[in-house]
């Protein structure tokens, strides 16, 4: 079994949100493959099916962005799903909105979701899909920026990285592995 698990906000006053694109990104993936993520546990909203001849978990944490490892930990020893076995989609605001990078470890890149995840997890070694959201205008503190919605520019490039995410991507990772993904998808601009 793989979990996949998008970072975001609970709450409607956070749909279309920047930090909320793992959210949108699993909203999709509900909607493409037919796993409803209703089951509420493991502080989450959860939903089991198959993408590409694989076990998955989809995984909304209800923690709010900085807590997602609380969740994310839970479900892992639950499931008993080793790290390497996790992908997190989340937002970046060092990548041009219409860019994704894909990775198998690292570091939180001053993500607090991504910090979470790390320390509840005590490891790096899980996919991440780090979904292009742009730097802030140098007006702009980085909380607005991430709580704020995207432009209509914006959105369409979204839009078609998104759906290349749920699409191509994930299937991509579960069948041939993250290398595969990266080599292919790493440098793509949408």
């Amino acid at each position: 079994m793989h979990i996949i698990l998008g970072i975001g906000n609970p709450g409607k006053k956070y749909d279309g949100t920047r930090h909320n694109i793992g959210f949108i990104a699993m909203d999709y993936m509900e909607s493409k493959y037919g796993i409803k993520i209703n089951k509420i546990k493991h502080k989450a909203l959860i939903g089991e099916g198959n993408i590409a001849g694989e076990k998955v978990l989809l995984v909304k944490p209800q923690t709010y962005v900085n807590l997602s490892g609380e969740s994310l930990r839970e479900i892992c020893a639950y499931y008993k799903v080793p790290t390497e076995d996790v992908i997190v989609i989340h937002d970046d605001v060092s990548l041009d909105c219409g860019r994704l990078r894909i990775r198998k470890k690292g570091s939180d890149g001053g993500h607090n979701g991504l910090k979470s995840i790390i320390y509840q997890l005590k490891s790096d070694s899980f996919t991440r899909i780090k979904i292009g959201v742009g730097a802030p205008p140098e007006e702009y503190d980085m909380a607005d920026w991430v709580l704020g919605h995207f432009s209509k520019d914006e959105v369409s490039h979204l839009s078609k990285l998104v759906d290349c995410v749920v699409e191509e991507i994930v299937p991509e990772i579960l069948k041939n592995g993250a290398d595969s993904a990266m080599n292919q998808y790493n440098g793509k601009a949408f």
